[in-house]
């Protein structure tokens, strides 16, 4: 009798195995031998799921992510005030739980700025609005328990845009010591301006 595989999950589970090897040496330095020894199969079994290793590299970004939003949502539901809750949204970008998602992620980018992959562009469009929506969400809550003033939804590409290139500055220059603390201090500034007295 023929054994059944599912194709979704080998995928999954070959990304998952190559985890801490991309961790460990980046995934410019790796190879596609190292990758099938790590998953425990073939060379030739990982051409069978993905046609390069950027493909593995964009697997674990989208297996990773949704679990991680999992977890953010599961966080956010235990907070009270909006102030906390958008804090707890955008620690992804300095918090140690999310290290290694972060570290995955910068070589995602990296391969998805240099890359004309139309799933890609697609993934990263769909992850912008995901998050943008999440976060209209938490600020029209926050507007109507009356905790802040309705004009901060103007605001709200701006907190993106700016907790962004905090982030990027923060890992490609020595510009930003603190990134806690600079994104903090943003959030404080702003909610300082638009809650209702």
């Amino acid at each position: 009798m023929a054994i059944i595989v599912d194709k979704e999950q080998k995928k999954k589970d070959i990304a998952l195995a190559t985890k801490a090897l991309i961790l460990s040496k980046g995934i410019s330095n790796i190879t596609i031998s190292q990758i099938a020894k790590a998953a425990g199969i073939g060379k030739g079994t990982v051409y069978e799921y993905f046609k390069n290793k950027d493909e593995i590299v964009f697997e674990l970004v989208e297996i990773l992510m949704q679990e991680h939003n999992k977890q953010k949502e599961a966080q956010l539901n235990k907070l009270i005030s909006t102030r906390e809750k958008v804090k707890k949204f955008f620690d992804f970008f300095y918090v140690d739980e999310d290290q290694e998602l972060r570290e995955i992620y910068k070589q995602f980018t990296a391969i998805a700025l240099s890359s004309t992959n139309k799933e890609m562009l697609d993934f990263q469009t769909q992850c912008y609005f995901l998050y943008e929506e999440w976060m209209e969400a938490i600020i029209q809550e926050g507007i109507e328990k009356k905790e802040l003033k309705a004009e901060i939804k103007e605001l709200i590409m701006g907190i993106f845009a700016f907790t962004q290139g905090a982030f990027i500055m923060s890992v490609t220059t020595s510009a930003i010591e603190d990134l806690q603390q600079k994104i903090d201090n943003q959030i404080d500034m702003l909610f300082d301006l638009m809650e209702e007295r």
